[in-house]
C-alpha cells in the first residue's frame, strides 16, 4: 500500500507561508508504517522539538488504475477521511536548508493518523468539502477544498502518470492554513463536513 501526499495545495496556505503557487502537485510518500488507526495516541519522537500537525482530506484508493485521464477520475476512489499529516518542522527546515531531501520529517513510524473513513457519494460536490481541525477545543485549522489548487481529479491524473493506484491506496490532498506545533497532552479532533472522524491525543 502507498500513501501518497500533495504539498501546498491550498492557496491560503500558501499564502500564509509566502511561498509561491506550485504549477504541478508536489509529491511525496509516506510508509505504511506511518498510519495510525483507531484513534491510538501519537507519541513525539526523541529526534525532533518541533512536530507540526497538518489536517488534510485524505481518498481511498477503490480499484487498479495507470494513466487515469481527469474526467474518470472518480471511479478510483470510494471513500475518504481526515488525516494528519505530521512533520518535524526542525528537521524538514534542517534538510532544506542544505539542499537535501526532507523526506524524513515526514515518514517517520506514526506520523499519518488516519480518521474513519466515509463513503465518497456522501460528498456529491467534491469541490466543496468543509473540514476542520481542533486542539483542546479550540480551532486550529478550518478548510474547504474550493480552495484546492488542485482537485481530487487533478491529483489522480497526475499520480498516475508515476504511479499504479492499487486497490487501498491512500492519497493526502494538501492542508489549509493554521500549521503549529504539538505538545503533550494535546486532544486532536476533526471533521468532515460535519462528522467527527478522528479524535486522539498527543502522549
Amino acid at each position: 500500500m502507498k500513501i501518497i501526499c500533495v504539498g501546498l495545495n491550498y492557496r491560503k496556505h500558501i499564502k500564509e507561508l509566502n511561498w509561491t503557487e506550485p504549477v504541478e502537485p508536489v509529491i511525496f510518500l509516506k510508509p505504511d508504517s506511518s498510519i495510525l488507526k483507531n484513534n491510538k495516541p501519537f507519541f513525539i519522537p526523541d529526534f525532533s522539538q518541533e512536530i507540526h500537525y497538518e489536517a488534510e482530506v485524505v481518498l481511498r484508493i477503490s480499484k487498479l488504475g495507470k494513466g487515469i485521464a481527469k474526467k474518470f477520475a472518480y471511479r478510483y476512489y470510494d471513500a475518504l477521511t481526515i488525516g494528519i499529516d505530521f512533520t518535524a518542522r526542525d528537521l524538514q527546515k534542517k534538510f532544506a536548508d542544505s539542499g537535501l531531501p526532507w523526506e524524513l520529517s515526514k515518514t517517520f513510524d506514526g506520523a499519518a493518523p488516519l480518521g474513519k473513513f466515509l463513503q465518497a457519494e456522501n460528498y456529491p460536490d467534491k469541490s466543496n468539502i468543509s473540514f476542520r481541525l481542533e486542539i483542546n477545543g479550540i480551532l486550529r485549522q478550518e478548510g474547504n477544498t474550493s480552495d484546492m489548487i488542485f482537485s481530487f481529479d487533478n491529483i489522480i491524473e497526475y499520480v498516475s502518470k508515476f504511479y499504479t493506484l492499487k486497490t487501498g491506496d491512500l492519497i493526502f490532498t494538501g492542508t489549509p492554513p493554521g500549521v503549529e506545533a504539538v505538545k503533550k497532552g494535546d486532544n486532536l479532533v476533526a471533521w468532515l463536513g460535519d462528522e467527527k472522524v478522528i479524535d486522539f491525543f498527543v502522549r
